[in-house]
């Protein structure tokens, strides 16, 4: 993991959350930036700025039966699977219940296009 209170923060996760956390925050650590996540209001959170939510790109929230991985530009990302589901302001967001609905070809394109959508 990026940070090592993102890693604490995981491992305090009850096993199936724990395993879905660090499957994810392995997809988004192979496409973000080195040094790009922190806890920022209680979550992991991957930003592109010199400062946790800066440039906010991405999330981790657990929730007692689902691990939320949510895209703060994720309307503004191309889905072709419609598993994104539009959220508050700009964001979208997938409820990952079982490690088998992790996709990381699939989240890895989402997370390159808002990476594009910050930069270009």
């Amino acid at each position: 993991m990026a940070s090592a209170d993102i890693t604490a923060h995981l491992n305090g996760l009850d096993g199936p959350l724990r395993d879905i956390g660090e499957r994810v925050g392995h997809v988004i650590d192979s496409v973000l930036p080195d040094d790009s996540g922190a806890m920022w209001h209680g979550h992991p959170t991957w930003s592109l700025g010199d400062k946790p939510g800066r440039t906010p790109v991405c999330l981790l929230k657990a929730y007692p039966s689902y691990v939320t991985f949510g895209l703060w530009r994720g309307q503004d990302v191309t889905d072709p699977s419609g598993r994104l589901v539009a959220g508050a302001r700009r964001m979208a967001s997938v409820k990952l219940g079982r490690t088998e609905e992790i996709d990381p070809d699939l989240f890895s394109a989402w997370l390159r296009h808002a990476v594009a959508l910050e930069t270009t």
